[in-house]
């Protein structure tokens, strides 16, 4: 296995451009959905405007130079392929951060908190606050490779990711995540290598043993009795999971066990926009603001959505990033075990508002807890100013 590390630039054929914008022309519409709201799924009106807009008017070359305005590299890990961007701090002192994203995202969801985290004089923030940011894509995600064995799990991604951190010359480092990032990096803080001083969640896996038996026993229609000593906190969680679970992640159950069904996603950019498009209803209620109505919540303007399902689209990673839930073991939002210090921000449209005491037990050594007063599941691509300054706060303790 070779450790170099090679310089990577996005370079895509005007000609698979040509072709993305002829499919999108050729698309074979269903009717409109019989009920008024997106009680059905993604609602026509947003996926026509969206079509629209995508094919006449969207700017790839605007996000490819974007992209390649921070440096990119390409290093080969357990056989694989993994594409990364590394920008350091002009700061002294910087502490290095790596970020992971999560599905149907990609390292678009992270450009806008570069700047936030690695130059926070111009940010409001202070010298002694900044990073140097490594942004890797996951394998079968984006710019790094498609595994074509099994077992990229994200216990195998956590380890990878130290892997990185260390040939990059990093001996200690802190490590960040919302969504699969989440898992990746509550089990970099299970593994606990050695320079890993510790992690920043937005989606903190806080879910006890028992209560998370009590809620599968519901998906499985077994029906258990819900438990009688939660909190109001705890309640609204264990309604918030049983209702997501039940009702809200089909797309999650049909990766988890047939990703390699989804053929339309590689075939169909329609069909894949939809797809992408329909993780929650509170970020699609956001995403859909900026198609029908082009009114962004937050930094989730129509480009900024465009510039995620193109990058997927274009690299045709749509199958290959939905086996990392066939792949996964793990409950999503359970206590994972983490050994490291852990800090902790629960946005307010995240899938579940992690109580605080669920949370002080699942990461022993919690050093921040913080709620804050905006912001979806996409918490670094919609507030990416109120997402840095929560990973500034959540790691000063450790510098």
């Amino acid at each position: 296995m070779s450790e170099k590390i090679r310089p990577f630039t996005v370079d895509v054929p005007e000609a698979d451009l040509a072709d993305l914008r002829s499919r999108i022309a050729a698309t074979r519409w269903p009717e409109s959905e019989p009920v008024p709201d997106a009680s059905q799924g993604v609602q026509e009106d947003t996926m026509q405007s969206l079509a629209s807009y995508w094919g006449t008017s969207y700017d790839w070359r605007r996000v490819e130079q974007r992209l390649n305005a921070f440096p990119q590299f390409m290093t080969e890990i357990d056989g694989l392929d993994i594409h990364f961007i590394h920008v350091s701090s002009k700061h002294a002192d910087a502490l290095p951060l790596i970020l992971t994203h999560g599905w149907p995202g990609s390292v678009v969801e992270m450009l806008n908190a570069i700047g936030p985290l690695t130059d926070p004089t111009s940010h409001g923030g202070r010298a002694e606050d900044a990073f140097h940011v490594v942004i890797p894509s996951m394998p079968g995600y984006g710019f790094s490779e498609r595994p074509d064995t099994t077992g990229w799990d994200p216990d195998h991604i956590a380890r990878a990711w130290s892997v990185l951190m260390n040939r990059l010359g990093y001996q200690r480092y802190v490590a960040q995540g919302g969504d699969w990032g989440a898992i990746v990096t509550d089990l970099m803080g299970v593994q606990a290598p050695d320079g890993l001083l510790g992690i920043h969640s937005n989606m903190p896996g806080t879910v006890p043993a028992d209560v998370s038996k009590v809620i599968a026993s519901n998906v499985l229609g077994a029906g258990d009795p819900r438990p009688t000593n939660l909190s109001a906190d705890e309640s609204r969680a264990f309604d918030q999971l049983t209702f997501m679970f039940t009702k809200g992640i089909g797309y999650a159950v049909e990766m988890g066990l047939r990703p390699q069904t989804l053929y339309g996603l590689a075939d169909s950019p329609i069909g894949l926009a939809a797809w992408m498009l329909d993780h929650d209803a509170q970020s699609y209620d956001d995403i859909a603001m900026a198609f029908v109505d082009d009114d962004p919540v937050g930094n989730l303007t129509r480009d900024e959505i465009l510039d995620n399902i193109t990058l997927t689209w274009l690299t045709n990673t749509g199958v290959s990033s939905a086996r990392l839930y066939w792949e996964n073991k793990l409950g999503f939002f359970d206590a994972k075990g983490v050994r490291v210090p852990a800090a902790v921000s629960i946005f307010p449209q995240e899938l579940y508002q992690a109580p605080r005491s669920w949370t002080e037990q699942a990461y022993p050594d919690l050093i921040y807890f913080n709620e804050v007063d905006m912001g979806n599941h996409f918490a670094a691509w919609q507030e990416p100013e109120l997402f840095a300054r929560e990973v500034r706060n959540g790691f000063q303790p450790l510098r």
